[in-house]
């Protein structure tokens, strides 16, 4: 399905925000605000989270969802909605299309987690699924509209997609007017669109910084070249931001609104999400805790107080374990090293006898006497560890050195 060009909508303007935000009254959250000592410390000003992952299906989504339907004229609402979506989109688009008592299918790819999947389906929209990577799933989607006369709704492109999602931003600035510096993750663009738009209309001094993975930045070359262009290759564990092309209607207003885009790696994301989990006892996805990878990677940039959005909360429990085992592996908590001893009795118990002294906790023990590089009376030893983090694994490593092993990485 072709979408009329971005200047063939008329310009988002506050006041849309302002329907949408009545319109979804009794719909979605207000979702809170909670701050955040950490890296309130690290940044040396307030530093909150918008927690939008909070929100009913577990992120943003459901407010441009529901505008966006919420808009359609009774002969389109007859004809049902169709989406495409590995997650989020999708149940945000089932759970306003049930309230709306609006017919809805959703295309998921074929390797979409099962919970998402569950959910949508039990949200009441058909799911069927296809393709294997989000494209596929769109021109499915798209084919089945031309087909059956359903209304293909966008997750991003869209004006009434944008009035919902700027909502956001109409609560921050309720909820800390003193706000200076918002941060917020950058997918297709629909999110921080809203949020600049509500944002700069009210407050213009207010920075807003975006923030994409490094492996799936469309939004900067799209910048520096003036008009959105496609990148090849999305390579990152944020799924909800795997966009390959800035939306036709988001990208002018985040070029001429939108203060800075700035990516993150893989290691700041998982770092993120472990300090999310683990100090502010929330439970966000990897696009989720973008802006939080932002702040951690350089916290002395921002001028607060700080608002970070915390944009959705659905991750795959698989997922999650992978990622918290990145996570701790790049903030430090692990420790794998290889070592010498003497191959005799109670060389090995005397070792780990070092390791206890240290704190250091042993994951797993792999044992090699059999190497050709080895002496006659020597062995190796691979060893796994839980630490507490960078300074620990280094006095971990020292006092194995100082109790006369060689240490070989």
């Amino acid at each position: 399905m072709n979408f009329p060009p971005a200047t063939q909508f008329p310009p988002l303007i506050l006041d849309d925000i302002k329907g949408a935000q009545k319109m979804l009254s009794g719909v979605s959250r207000v979702t809170a605000m909670e701050g955040s000592r950490h890296l309130t410390d690290l940044v040396g000003a307030p530093v909150r989270f918008k927690c939008e992952n909070l929100q009913r299906t577990g992120s943003f989504k459901l407010r441009g969802a529901y505008v966006r339907i919420a808009g359609l004229s009774p002969v389109e609402r007859a004809a049902g909605v169709v989406a495409a979506s590995a997650g989020n989109h999708a149940q945000g688009v089932a759970l306003a299309s049930a309230l709306l008592g609006v017919r809805a299918t959703v295309f998921m790819p074929v390797g979409a987690p099962l919970p998402k999947v569950a959910a949508t389906r039990e949200y009441g929209a058909r799911v069927r699924l296809h393709g294997h990577v989000v494209d596929e799933t769109l021109a499915a989607a798209q084919e089945y509209a031309q087909e059956t006369g359903a209304v293909f709704i966008h997750p991003f492109d869209h004006p009434d997609i944008i009035a919902g999602q700027g909502t956001v931003g109409l609560e921050i600035l309720e909820q800390c007017p003193e706000v200076r510096t918002i941060v917020v993750g950058i997918g297709g663009g629909g999110l921080a669109a809203g949020i600049a738009v509500a944002v700069k209309a009210v407050r213009p001094d207010v920075r807003i910084v975006g923030v994409q993975a490094a492996g799936a930045a469309a939004y900067p070359p799209s910048l520096a070249a003036g008009h959105p262009v496609s990148i090849g290759s999305l390579q990152t564990m944020a799924d909800g931001m795997k966009v390959g092309r800035p939306g036709d209607v988001p990208f002018p207003l985040i070029r001429d609104l939108v203060d800075e885009v700035r990516t993150v790696s893989e290691d700041e994301l998982s770092s993120a999400l472990l300090l999310c989990l683990e100090r502010a006892k929330m439970v966000v996805e990897p696009a989720g805790a973008s802006p939080v990878a932002a702040l951690l990677s350089d916290p002395k940039s921002f001028r607060g107080p700080v608002v970070a959005l915390l944009s959705g909360g659905n991750v795959d429990p698989l997922l999650m374990q992978r990622i918290l085992t990145h996570g701790m592996s790049a903030a430090g908590r692990y420790l794998s090293l290889r070592l010498r001893l003497t191959d005799r009795p109670g060389a090995l118990a005397t070792m780990l006898a070092v390791l206890s002294v240290a704190d250091a906790n042993v994951l797993d023990v792999s044992h090699v006497r059999t190497d050709p590089r080895l002496g006659l009376t020597e062995a190796e030893v691979e060893l796994h560890l839980e630490t507490k983090g960078p300074e620990h694994c280094a006095e971990v490593a020292a006092a194995l050195r100082d109790a006369g092993y060689l240490v070989l990485n």
